[in-house]
């Protein structure tokens, strides 16, 4: 149980710490993965930027995704998932257009007309405050790869172990202190403060850091 996302990430940073130095640049997914990766982005003394990844929700329920889908237009699709539920190619492309277009929002709200991080032969460490199903965790590395790092890390606070098992083999290095086999994974329920960020708190943990290297 961490007390709140900032703590988790903090736990995060302590493995991490072999990277400062290193070239590395961390990558948080929003909006609750910004909080987590702060305290990891101070201690290696690397970039904090974002990538932004948005899950494609069940119609019957909001809090299920079947996949998701980067700035890009990419899509990571829970295939047996789609099955069971019986969603067809257009109900799915009308789902992923309208998800689309609040990951845009996000990219404009949070970046402005600051382009995507260069990732060339880089350290890209992809960082979340936690892992349920993993496919919003696919998406983002799906969308990093692209960029052609040196090396892909994913680092989460905590995950169920099916989500484990789907994200570690796409990674080069996965950092996960806490895995859970409840049949009810919550990432909510391993902390004792997990309230939904707003964009505002977003960007203001993003200015925070600004301040943090300008201190350096």
């Amino acid at each position: 149980m961490y007390k709140d996302r900032i703590q988790a990430g903090h736990a995060l940073a302590d493995l991490l710490a072999r990277y400062e130095g290193q070239n590395a640049v961390v990558l948080a997914i929003p909006r609750g993965g910004v909080e987590v990766a702060f305290p990891i982005a101070t201690r290696l003394r690397a970039p904090l930027d974002l990538v932004i990844p948005r899950k494609l929700p069940v119609p019957s329920n909001s809090e299920t995704g079947f996949g998701a889908i980067t700035a890009d237009g990419s899509k990571v699709l829970n295939d047996d998932l789609i099955s069971y539920i019986g969603l067809t190619n257009v109900e799915i492309d009308k789902i992923a257009e309208g998800v689309l277009e609040e990951v845009k929002r996000r990219e404009k709200r949070y970046r402005g007309d600051k382009p995507f991080p260069d990732l060339t032969a880089r350290i890209a460490i992809i960082v979340d405050d936690g892992l349920a199903t993993g496919y919003t965790a696919l998406a983002a590395i799906d969308y990093v790869r692209k960029r052609q790092p040196k090396k892909v890390i994913m680092a989460v606070p905590v995950a169920s172990k099916d989500a484990e098992m789907l994200v570690k083999s796409q990674v080069d290095e996965y950092i996960c202190p806490l895995t859970s086999n409840r049949p009810w994974f919550a990432v909510a329920s391993f902390y004792g403060r997990f309230s939904d960020l707003t964009d505002e708190e977003v960007l203001n943990c993003m200015k925070k850091y600004e301040l943090v290297v300008e201190g350096w």
